[in-house]
């Protein structure tokens, strides 16, 4: 992923990595430092490398998975088009064999190496010979040249349907159709063409790649390929008389002529442009690919995104703590000459070395991570679909996400590093040689002050216009900018800590406050805004609470003022923190972090559970089950309506359908939209619900019956247009598109009258379509705009009271298989469809647990420093009678405490950061089950993390126990 990223990644790792060289090289002493450090200290140098290697991971796996989304995608164009690049479709057969001698001249041009013509019919068929009948309402019947397919785009690989002509009597099926079927070959199947049964024995069974693959822009085809006349001879006159261009070129290489070509065709077509439709599905399922693998890529780095600042902030805790460990020897070599730079050189180079040790195992974990989500991703992705055709998950990963993710992990380290190393070589050089702890009132100098000013009165500014345009980013991070860049000019006329509280306080408030004031500021694809968003409340909330441990740690005081054993390891667990308040709240941030986007996560689910009875509501209005079915072959309405199962059916509402292609009204992309443009019949579908209506349209039966009189409104859903990520609110009622049929090229403009709820109930159930958007109009419009295109091939059926819609589903779908009728029950598929974002969310906080493990390591490796840097103490108190259960209760408190308030805070800011989001956001559109609490999980989750933190802190509270007084007190390590 981000091939773009990675020149500019490894130009500046080269310069970071070749400055520390020089440093290395040129200044002996610097470097002889760094590696005596990193020999001394093996078991914490374990612990640092362990943390970079999670940080690493991460960002690798995000990346894999982007990887793996995008070669998945990618494999469409190889298994449904193979060397097809272009397709013209023209739904007359005569007008289509017309329009293939207009282009056989294209056979000359250079950048096509293959046309083939085809005629393909929707069909159905059953296997009987089987212990229980199974039947595909769900097939295309070609009638193709063989022989001609097999040299079809040969010079770019094979077609993908090879072999001889099958005799009449027989037929090829994909291994799609074939395993629907149970069936294989030399056995005998039927197929019903233009709704009269024929039987065929199965010839061969070819892979699904290629001209075997292909449809008309499904994801899953099931094709049966029948020798040429066998559809004529059957009577299937319903049929589609196709097309199809093959670039110079292979697979992927040929798809880069489609705009040069595409004109070709057109020029070619000339009179006869009006009688076909010129597709590009190659360029689409290519242009598909790369906005899902960056779209979920993007989403996994966003969530991985908090895991990484956790990272980050586990090297800094780290090298504070160095530094004051070595304090004493700091300032003495400070004292004998030696360079502050050089100090930020030596620390540089020693955590270089940490970074770069685990730059590949990091790679490694990585790519486990992302071929583990992989694996989980398949099953979701599978479900998704309506017909259980979703995109099938295939593991890949690229080199370029591979260098990518490490020289990204290696950057954020050595930045971190780096910016961490120049704070802490600034220190006095006297209180550094004796020991002294560093001064806490000094007021800062006037330099940073008027700096600090001037940046905070630039953040204000900019702010402004950020706020009125509500801008996502600039509305949450420039405030807070401002008010942090205050914080100096505030220390001076009040004492620091007020100072510090004051902001924290104020950038908290504006954090879970600006989408109130603003509340447009989700309505954004964007995902940084949601980083910026848990980020600053995560750190705003622990600064407060870092700054004010004493009045938190306020309701301890009657177990830390009790004469006791347990009295004296309660003070002893809430002195550090009190004490270290920087370290101490860097490691809480790592667990408000993570808990914080955990609980968000664990809330969505909640609030999806919550909303699925009402979302199935709102998707049917008392309609049960949808049903498509094949128009030219039979027309089943009338025996829905009079049939043998009309006493289950309380009423059936036929939509009239045709292919059209819309501009995004959204203005996302210049690309027209493919879109299923269907037209209710008048006061049919007035229960289905809208989320937005145009001005002057008082409730929903006033949109649906302006769509009636109002031929140039049109209703969309929610997800019109949409490619992936956060779905923001991009239109509105009163925005308008332009609707084209892409036969006849007939454009006009429309309205939106009101966005649906739900919109679920007009989506084709056939799968004819990979990515198509219902757009719903009047019937009249459908009929005017589209004329003969448009035909009536789906309907919605209510059923009566105890009907079982699964049941009757499977009924109708057995008495009209000739119709190749397919029925789909709505409720199920909201079921269906929430169950599978739901485990795609659980997915998500699998992938984010890698975070908390970063946090629980960082604990792990405090709590090893700070047995080290409090041994002469923990000797003196052993010498004073202080007990070891003590000295080791001490420690596990002091680390459950810090995890505690990590895990609260994070909780707590978890559950109303998702609260606001339900109240403002437009992606929980539809979801109106309420906002629950979700106790139990939140209580699991923090129990979890509270053991997991006292287990990682029971192997420095035991070695903290058996430190022997008389050596700790003589002896410094």
């Amino acid at each position: 992923m981000y091939p773009n990223l990675l020149l500019p990644l490894l130009g500046v790792l080269g310069a970071a990595l070749l400055t520390l060289l020089l440093v290395a090289v040129r200044k002996p002493v610097v470097r002889r430092l760094a590696l005596r450090q990193v020999a001394r200290r093996r078991t914490e140098a374990a612990l640092v490398v362990t943390g970079s290697v999670l940080g690493t991971a991460i960002i690798v796996g995000a990346l894999v998975v982007g990887d793996t989304l995008n070669f998945s995608v990618r494999q469409e164009a190889y298994r449904t088009l193979g060397p097809v690049d272009e397709r013209i479709v023209s739904t007359d057969p005569a007008a289509g064999r017309a329009i293939a001698d207009r282009l056989r001249p294209l056979a000359a041009d250079p950048d096509v190496d293959g046309l083939l013509t085809a005629e393909v019919a929707q069909a159905a068929a059953v296997n009987t010979h089987t212990a229980q009948p199974v039947a595909e309402p769900r097939v295309l019947a070609w009638q193709i040249d063989f022989d001609a397919a097999a040299r079809f785009g040969a010079d770019g690989g094979p077609s993908g349907l090879a072999g001889p002509t099958p005799p009449p009597g027989q037929v090829v099926l994909n291994e799609t159709l074939a395993r629907s079927l149970k069936t294989g070959a030399g056995r005998p199947v039927t197929l019903y063409l233009n709704g009269h049964a024929a039987e065929f024995t199965v010839a061969r069974v070819v892979p699904q790649q290629g001209l075997a693959g292909t449809g008309l822009g499904g994801r899953v085809n099931r094709n049966a390929f029948l020798p040429p006349g066998t559809l004529d001879a059957a009577g299937a006159g319903a049929t589609h008389a196709v097309t199809l261009v093959s670039n110079r070129g292979g697979v992927e290489t040929g798809e880069r002529l489609t705009g040069p070509v595409t004109a070709e065709i057109r020029s070619a077509l000339g009179p006869d442009a009006g009688r076909a439709a010129v597709d590009t599905p190659k360029h689409t399922v290519l242009d598909q690919a790369a906005a899902t693998g960056d779209a979920l890529g993007a989403l996994f780095l966003m969530i991985g995104s908090f895991s990484i600042i956790a990272g980050a902030l586990l090297l800094v805790n780290i090298f504070v703590m160095l530094a004051e460990e070595r304090k004493t020897q700091l300032g003495m070599l400070r004292a004998v000459g030696l360079k502050r730079a050089h100090l930020v050189g030596s620390f540089s180079i020693e955590g270089a070395l940490y970074a770069l040790a685990a730059a590949l195992p990091g790679v490694a974990v990585g790519i486990a991570v992302g071929w583990g989500v992989a694996v989980a991703a398949a099953q979701i992705f599978r479900s998704w679909s309506v017909d259980g055709s979703g995109l099938d998950i295939a593991f890949a990963v690229t080199p370029t996400s591979l260098v990518n993710g490490a020289a990204l992990g290696l950057v954020i380290a050595l930045a971190a590093i780096a910016a961490t190393s120049a704070r802490i070589s600034r220190f006095n050089v006297i209180a550094a040689v004796r020991d002294l702890p560093v001064e806490s009132g000094r007021r800062p100098r006037r330099r940073r002050v008027a700096v600090s000013t001037a940046l905070s009165l630039l953040c204000a500014l900019a702010a402004v216009p950020a706020l009125a345009r509500s801008q996502a980013e600039q509305t949450y991070l420039l405030p807070a900018l401002a008010v942090a860049f205050a914080v100096p000019a505030a220390s001076r006329v009040m004492p620091r800590r007020a100072a510090t509280s004051i902001a924290a306080a104020l950038v908290l408030l504006w954090t879970l406050a600006a989408s109130v004031i603003r509340p447009r500021v989700f309505d954004t694809p964007s995902m940084a805004v949601y980083v910026i968003l848990g980020t600053l409340a995560a750190f705003s909330a622990v600064v407060l609470v870092s700054e004010n441990q004493h009045t938190v740690l306020r309701p301890l005081r009657r177990l830390t003022d009790r004469p006791t054993q347990q009295g004296l390891a309660t003070r002893l667990a809430a002195a550090y923190p009190l004490a270290k308040r920087f370290r101490t709240g860097s490691t809480m941030v790592m667990y408000t972090l993570i808990v914080l986007v955990l609980v968000l996560l664990t809330e969505i689910s909640g609030i999806m559970n919550a909303s699925i009875d009402q979302a199935a509501a709102d998707a049917t209005a008392g309609y049960t089950l949808r049903v498509d079915y094949n128009p030219r072959a039979a027309n089943p309405l009338t025996d829905l309506r009079t049939g043998p199962l009309a006493r289950q059916i309380e009423a059936v509402a036929p939509l009239l359908e045709a292919r059209g292609q819309a501009t995004d009204p959204g203005h996302r992309t210049p690309a027209p939209l493919e879109t299923s443009v269907v037209g209710v019949p008048d006061g049919a579908t007035s229960g289905i619900a809208f989320r937005d209506r145009l001005p002057g349209l008082p409730d929903d039966k006033a949109v649906w019956d302006a769509l009636a009189t109002h031929p140039d409104y049109v209703v969309l859903d929610n997800f019109f247009g949409h490619t992936g990520g956060p779905s923001g609110k991009f239109y509105a009622p009163g925005d308008t598109l332009t609707l084209t049929d892409p036969v006849t090229g007939r454009a006009e403009p429309k309205t939106i009258a009101g966005v649906l709820t739900s919109g679920l109930a007009f989506y084709p159930g056939t799968g004819s379509s990979a990515t198509v958007y219902p757009l719903v109009t009047g019937e009249q419009a459908v009929r005017t705009q589209f004329g003969p295109q448009a035909q009536t091939a789906a309907a919605l059926i209510r059923t009566t009271p105890g009907t079982s819609p699964e049941d009757l589903a499977g009924r109708l779908q057995g008495s009209h298989l000739s119709a190749s009728l397919v029925a789909t029950p709505i409720a199920a598929d909201v079921h269906r469809l929430f169950a599978a974002n739901t485990a795609f969310f659980r997915l998500m906080q699998g992938f984010l647990a890698l975070g908390l493990l970063i946090g629980i390591t960082g604990l792990g490796v405090v709590m090893v420093r700070a047995v080290r840097e409090r041994r002469r103490t923990i000797g003196v108190l052993r010498a004073l009678g202080c007990q070891a259960r003590t000295v080791e209760r001490s420690f596990l408190w002091e680390s459950g405490l810090v995890a505690l308030e990590g895990t609260l805070l994070g909780a707590a800011l978890g559950v109303l950061t998702t609260w606001l989001m339900y109240q403002k956001s437009s992606a929980f559109t539809g979801l109106d089950g309420g906002f629950p609490v979700e106790w139990a999980q939140i209580a699991v989750l923090a129990a979890l993390t509270l053991a997991a933190s006292l287990l990682a802190a029971a192997g420095p509270a035991r070695r903290a126990a058996r430190i022997r007084p008389a050596l700790a007190v003589r002896l410094p390590d």
